[in-house]
């Protein structure tokens, strides 16, 4: 009963009757769900502002409890109206904007104990079935009010595509097929051999095999990655990947014929 307790104390002064500790705790139970309280009445008053302790004259009409509530999410608001007869107590609440009304009838002796109201830990019993009632034929054929949603933080408004680049755990985007040739990172730092394996998320260019054609200084010859014409499209060797040719290249492919020594045992006519 976390809550009840202090506005109890606060509406202790207006207690005169067990109809009013029964209110008390009413209330309280719509405060839980979602509600404020803004004001006593049919009429909205001026300055009228939700609040969680019930509004001043809330117990003046001893017959009939006429109070107004408003969701946190501004998306309800309720009319209750409390009405006294005898020994009990008509709960009749209806949902303004979808005149939806529910109603329930609660025994006062059920629930409170009228020669202890100025005592709070005395006062009420059987507080489990009470927020059963309350709930089951209230709060729940008016529909709960929904929580307000949470100010997300900026990074998460953003565009989810535009954070991709900053997830060292994303795995990059997939390139569809077609002419375009991918974009490979620039084998061109001497220094680079090893950085792929040093960097597991790929910010790193180079493998872990040195490649004399592809050390940092400038030389003649064909680069494989920019394409042969007529036998090999632009982007289909990654820049700085070993690449054995598998036509001649022309005149002028520099460096060593691998195939420029015999090999051993040449002349052995069982080879």
């Amino acid at each position: 009963m976390a809550g009840l307790e202090p506005l109890y104390a606060w509406a202790l002064r207006a207690v005169s009757r067990p109809q009013d500790a029964l209110l008390c705790a009413l209330h309280w139970e719509l405060i839980r769900h979602g509600y404020r309280c803004l004001g006593a009445g049919d009429q909205p008053g001026p300055d009228e502002r939700k609040s969680e302790l019930l509004p001043a004259g809330w117990e003046a009409n001893k017959e009939v409890y006429t109070l107004r509530y408003k969701s946190m999410d501004d998306a309800r608001e309720l009319l209750l109206k409390a009405i006294t007869v005898e020994d009990s107590m008509i709960l009749n609440v209806m949902d303004c904007s979808s005149q939806k009304v529910a109603d329930v009838t609660l025994a006062v002796a059920d629930y409170i104990n009228p020669e202890h109201l100025d005592d709070f830990h005395k006062v009420y019993k059987n507080m489990e079935e009470l927020r059963t009632r309350i709930t089951s034929g209230i709060i729940a054929p008016l529909g709960a009010p929904s929580e307000k949603a949470k100010k997300e933080p900026e990074a998460e408004r953003k565009d989810p595509d535009l954070l991709q680049d900053s997830n060292p755990l994303r795995l990059p985007p997939r390139q569809p097929a077609g002419p375009r040739a991918p974009t490979w990172p620039s084998p061109s730092s001497p220094f680079a051999v090893g950085g792929e394996d040093l960097d597991p998320f790929g910010g790193r260019s180079g493998g872990m095999i040195v490649d004399p054609l592809h050390s940092g200084f400038p030389r003649p010859g064909i680069e494989p990655s920019s394409g042969i014409p007529g036998r090999l499209p632009r982007g289909a060797v990654p820049p700085g990947a070993r690449f054995d040719p598998f036509g001649p290249l022309g005149a002028g492919r520099s460096g060593p014929d691998p195939d420029h020594l015999p090999p051993p045992g040449y002349d052995d006519m069982f080879m």
